[in-house]
């Protein structure tokens, strides 16, 4: 790994999903139009990506039911791709009426989370898929987040073999653009490496992108190590808010600001202005009742200096 990332070339894609993923995890309603501002401030920092809201029932995640409000009161920035998450295809033809960028569609690669978390089994959802893909066509581009695909909370570790199955099915009809998601955190640098490595000699064109949450501390780690497969697409979460509700034990995303600074001392260009994300950081810190998990909204860039103590002004 080590000589793998000595020379830091190329552009590197940060992906911001707290907006939904973060959100959706909140006990409370955050306002239509704090979600607006944060968007908005999200968009002004050169992110590629913002995940908006989610186009679900209401009754299924209340704290996104003003979706529609929101996707359509945003400032569009230009280069940032808007997207949202869709679970069906009444879901899609809300998203496509206000214009997302991007369809995100969402699936289990383990049974047993596919059955807590969307009420139905893996090969009804990529059947479902189809249709959303035909439902779709050139009004959007589609992409697939394929939870569990490195651990189940209630299954364990999950092989790489139903990885390449759910994969091979998704692309046979018609996506070309994956997620691999970390769901609960159960993923380690070894298994993302040869996971992505694996995934991408199979697919060179697919379009890959590393989700991973930071419940057992390895959120960073694991980026590394899928820079070191060659990924280049990093889903982050602002505040490293988010979670899973049906999944035991998930905690939140790796954090976008934590993320864009330790790629910017290692020499990566993610073309993020991390002044601007630590703003929006405090943003987010005035919205929520429960403190951040961003280290560097507390402790600042490695940039910070200290004054020197006045005693170590005038020794002895």
């Amino acid at each position: 790994m080590h000589n793998a990332l000595q020379a830091a070339a190329g552009r590197l894609f940060i992906h911001d999903v707290a907006p939904r993923d973060g959100f959706q995890n909140e006990s409370g309603f955050i306002p239509t139009e704090r979600k607006i501002e944060l968007i908005d401030a999200l968009s002004a920092t050169g992110l590629a990506k913002i995940e908006v809201t989610s186009f679900t029932s209401p009754k299924a995640i209340p704290s996104l039911a003003d979706a529609e409000a929101v996707m359509k009161g945003i400032a569009r920035a230009p280069g940032v791709r808007y997207t949202a998450l869709v679970p069906n295809e009444r879901g899609c033809e809300r998203a496509l009426a206000c214009g997302v960028d991007e369809i995100n569609l969402v699936m289990s690669v383990s049974l047993s989370h596919s059955l807590a978390n969307l009420r139905r089994t893996p090969e009804t959802s990529i059947r479902d898929f189809a249709r959303i893909v035909r439902q779709a066509e050139s009004r959007a581009s589609i992409a697939c987040s394929l939870s569990t695909a490195f651990g189940c909370p209630f299954e364990g570790e999950v092989a790489p073999g139903p990885v390449m199955t759910a994969i091979e099915q998704l692309v046979d009809i018609g996506i070309d653009a994956i997620v691999l998601c970390d769901t609960t955190g159960m993923a380690h640098p070894r298994q993302v490496y040869e996971v992505f490595t694996r995934v991408g000699t199979r697919w060179p064109a697919l379009a890959l992108t590393a989700h991973f949450h930071d419940t057992r501390g390895m959120g960073l780690a694991n980026v590394l190590a899928a820079l070191q497969a060659g990924v280049v697409r990093f889903d982050a979460s602002l505040g490293g808010l988010g979670g899973c509700p049906y999944a035991p034990g998930a905690d939140g995303n790796v954090c976008t600001e934590d993320l864009v600074h330790m790629l910017a001392l290692m020499g990566y260009d993610t073309g993020v202005d991390l002044s601007g994300l630590v703003r929006a950081a405090s943003l987010l810190a005035q919205m929520i009742d429960h403190p951040l998990s961003s280290r560097l909204l507390r402790a600042g860039p490695s940039s910070r200096r200290y004054p020197l103590p006045e005693a170590a002004r005038h020794p002895g």
